[in-house]
């Protein structure tokens, strides 16, 4: 399966509860990551996650079904046409 460059968008709406088994999912995924900004928002006691990935859709799909699975999370993503 070819790889496509993509991009991953997380938010975690409760920091306390859901940020420690997002990272730690990162952490497993790191080899497909190319880029990560995060931005706590601490007035919402929320976080929002950028992830630049290089990734086949079936590597894309298992992160962001994990993530999703996490409660206290939303994640989208898109991947490019074309690798």
């Amino acid at each position: 399966m070819k790889k496509r460059i993509g991009f991953i968008g997380i938010v975690i709406e409760d920091r306390q509860k859901s940020a420690e088994k997002v990272n730690h999912l990162l952490s497993e995924f790191g080899q497909i990551i190319i880029a990560r900004t995060g931005i706590p928002y601490k007035d919402r006691n929320c976080c929002v996650i950028t992830l630049v990935v290089d990734a086949t859709t079936d590597e894309v799909g298992e992160l962001t079904g994990k993530i999703g699975s996490i409660p206290g999370t939303t994640v989208k993503s898109a991947l490019s046409k074309e690798s």
